[in-house]
């Protein structure tokens, strides 16, 4: 079983051996903004779970298994992201939202929320439509202590 921190890692490499052809440590620690002594210790795991293949001092390769699930964790990011985005959501709140969602959506609802995204690429006059809805609707706070009762 992934934890969302094992899935941060695969998404990581999976996106630098993309980008570069190759994933080291140092570039993981960089990217992810932790200690090397840190990536190693999670490579160790992640290559004991056979996600990754780990030698010291010569690199880190995804499994087969590993790049699926890179892949899976990419393309689930970027769908959450897009999704924002239709929403008008401003960029820099997405990158933090999309972090706080990502490890908590269920297989389920991630390939409902695909297909809303799809659907809203296939056919942008509703994504139009929904927008200029939107923002012709009073933003109301949503508060905790509100209750049903509150609403008779």
């Amino acid at each position: 079983m992934l934890t969302p921190s094992m899935e941060d890692y695969l998404e990581k490499i999976y996106e630098l051996m993309k980008d570069k052809g190759y994933a080291r440590v140092s570039d993981i620690a960089t990217s992810l903004a932790v200690q090397p002594s840190s990536v190693t210790k999670m490579i160790q795991k992640l290559d004991e779970q056979e996600y990754v293949t780990y030698e010291k001092y010569r690199g880190i390769i995804l499994t087969k298994s590993g790049e699926q699930m890179g892949r899976a964790m990419k393309q689930r990011h970027s769908m959450l992201a897009e999704l924002l985005r239709m929403l008008g959501i401003a960029e820099e709140t997405i990158q933090v939202d999309v972090e706080g969602i990502e490890h908590h959506v269920s297989p389920q609802t991630v390939k409902a929320l695909t297909n809303l995204v799809n659907f809203f690429e296939c056919h942008p006059e509703y994504l139009t439509a929904f927008a200029h809805h939107h923002r012709k609707t009073p933003q109301t706070a949503i508060n905790s202590s509100d209750t049903k009762a509150d609403s008779v």
